[in-house]
């Protein structure tokens, strides 16, 4: 990798107006929304939409600490069923849909991305520190376009006045280009109006995934969305589609397992997908049977 490919990797910049009003957040998430693609084999409906709630999730987690994270679940009567999405402050980043080759009838010019999801529910949780459950609400799907279930939710269970735009481009060949997003929230001492006039900015803006096809990257875009006013960064950080999952936490997983479910499976090796990332590992036969022996002696 060289100086401008480091320069330009998936970040996320956060930032503050020097007047105290707003908080900004801004997001590159191209080289993870096309991992996602590729590990999942993602239709085109689906790269958008899992595209977004992945963007999304980054945006809400950068306000958690170390390794809290937040989870985001959407469930619809759509062709793609359900999606997830988790991430958490260190720019770790993953999800999966349930049906992955979900698509459209694109022929016909009312068709939206929203109808991919349809009418659901949308289900958000957050781990923090200290707390021995997660924080969860529910909202229904207003649109099933993620960018506006997203905004509603933090409208109506945050109780937060904010701006959100989620962008995954597409070329011709049904490949990302570039993706990427902004939230802007308002503080307390800000005074009423100020978002409202953001709001009607951003409307205006080309697509965040614009920005960095024309050669811009996260610094440019708080800053010309922010535009007159000042703002100033608080931190960076890199992002990535990464999954803690290995060998050793499968096979946790599985001595989870009654004795009589782990004896089924005796003299044969299994193949265990994580749903997250799709990676595959391969226990053996033998493994298996160490874990029907420890599971034996627990009922001694």
């Amino acid at each position: 990798m060289n100086k401008k490919e480091f320069e330009f990797k998936d970040r996320l910049i956060k930032g503050i107006s020097k007047d105290g009003h707003f908080k900004i957040s801004v997001v590159k998430t191209s080289e993870l929304v096309k991992e996602a693609q590729q590990r999942h084999e993602l239709s085109l409906l689906n790269t958008v939409i899992l595209g977004r709630a992945l963007t999304a999730t980054m945006l809400m987690a950068s306000e958690l600490k170390g390794e809290e994270r937040i989870r985001l679940r959407m469930e619809g009567n759509g062709p793609i069923g359900f999606l997830v999405a988790e991430a958490n402050s260190l720019g770790e980043v993953r999800g999966y849909a349930g049906n992955p080759a979900a698509e459209l009838d694109y022929s016909d010019s009312s068709t939206t991305f929203g109808e991919g999801l349809g009418l659901g529910l949308l289900t958000f949780s957050k781990t923090l520190y200290n707390e021995a459950e997660p924080r969860t609400s529910t909202i229904q799907l207003i649109k099933g376009d993620v960018t506006s279930d997203i905004a509603h939710y933090l409208t109506q269970s945050e109780q937060v006045d904010s701006a959100l735009i989620l962008d995954v481009g597409m070329n011709d060949n049904g490949e990302v280009t570039e993706a990427g997003g902004l939230l802007i929230q308002k503080l307390p001492d800000a005074p009423d109006g100020q978002i409202d006039m953001l709001q009607e900015r951003l409307s205006s803006f080309p697509p965040v995934h614009k920005f960095f096809e024309d050669g811009q990257y996260i610094d440019d875009v708080m800053h010309k969305v922010m535009s007159p006013i000042k703002v100033k960064e608080l931190s960076r950080q890199l992002v990535d589609f990464f999954c803690r999952c290995n060998k050793d936490r499968f096979l946790n997983a599985l001595s989870m397992l009654n004795y009589d479910d782990l004896r089924e499976m005796k003299g044969e090796s299994q193949e265990i997908v994580c749903q997250y990332c799709n990676n595959k590992e391969n226990i053996s036969k033998e493994e298996i049977a160490e874990l029907i022996s420890a599971a034996k002696a627990k009922m001694n």
